[in-house]
């Protein structure tokens, strides 16, 4: 069956960005976010995860493992022409770039996470949903289809609209319901990142909805507490859960931005520090050692 593949590129510099979508989502979810940084001259990748713009069945047969390797496989693109990668996520996605900042450090100078949802526990979740929980099995669990809620993770009613009427178009590589088996994938996703996050050291910025109506604002001071690294937290109080779509997707692109730079400014300032203490220890080998008479 032929997948249309939404993945968005953008050529910039050496400095790199890989932008993560959430699940069930697309990368064109991102991608007001992903111009407003190429605007900064930074290259950019959005990949489309495995599994996804391709029906219910292709939701329903990837794994979370298969999501990772478009992941790994996108930053492998970005390392080949960049020397600095800063890893951003949406949502579940957000968990993915976790997974890479921890398998990868190397590779990965430093995230930002964008409503990032180990737990589903936002305000609009319905009640019953959480006996999910229960289900083991993905066989059964893609029995279950949790179909897209009011208010769609988004607080502006125009650009709700506006998103719904994509969504109920008949081209759109969109689901208006995500597979029970999905949902469990993203859960056993959450569990593999869980022991990792203190092994996490890059520089990251968390952005978070106050009022996210699918993952309450806990998960960002719950990571913030977990990461060993420099973490900062901007409250966005004018969005919900899909805050690259929702008002203050500008917002999002410019305190982004500000990060990277922050990032790039102290990286710049330890290469420079190594440079001089290199000098330095040149200096003394080429010194002559005296002689006592």
């Amino acid at each position: 069956m032929f997948t249309k593949d939404d993945t968005y590129r953008f050529k910039g510099g050496r400095i790199g960005v890989l932008l993560i979508h959430g699940l069930g989502g697309t990368p064109l979810e991102l991608r007001y976010v992903a111009n407003g940084l190429a605007r900064q001259g930074y290259s950019v990748v959005c990949p489309q995860l495995a599994g996804h713009c391709s029906g219910e069945d292709g939701l329903k047969a990837a794994t979370w493992q298969d999501w990772y390797k478009s992941c790994e496989d996108a930053l492998d693109e970005l390392r080949e022409s960049c020397d600095f990668v800063v890893v951003g996520g949406h949502s579940t996605g957000a968990l993915l770039a976790m997974m890479l900042s921890a398998k990868r450090p190397n590779d990965v100078q430093a995230m930002t996470l964008m409503a990032p949802t180990l737990w589903a526990n936002g305000w609009a979740i319905p009640w019953y949903a959480h006996f999910f929980r229960l289900v083991r099995y993905k066989w059964f669990a893609n029995l279950i289809k949790f179909p897209d809620l009011e208010p769609y993770g988004i607080k502006d009613d125009r650009i709700r609209a506006f998103f719904m009427q994509a969504l109920m178009d008949p081209d759109s590589s969109q689901s208006i319901y995500t597979p029970g088996g999905a949902v469990l994938e993203h859960r056993w996703l959450g569990q593999a990142i869980m022991p990792l996050l203190e092994q996490i050291t890059q520089p990251t910025l968390i952005l978070h909805p106050r009022e996210d109506d699918i993952a309450d604002i806990n998960n960002a001071f719950f990571l913030q507490r977990k990461f060993a690294g420099r973490v900062d937290v901007s409250v966005l109080e004018d969005s919900y859960h899909n805050c690259t779509l929702d008002r203050q997707r500008h917002v999002v692109v410019q305190r982004s931005a500000g990060f990277i730079e922050s990032v790039l400014g102290e990286s710049e300032q330890v290469q420079e520090r190594a440079k001089l203490r290199e000098r330095a220890r040149a200096s003394l080998r080429a010194q002559p050692v005296a002689v006592a008479a």
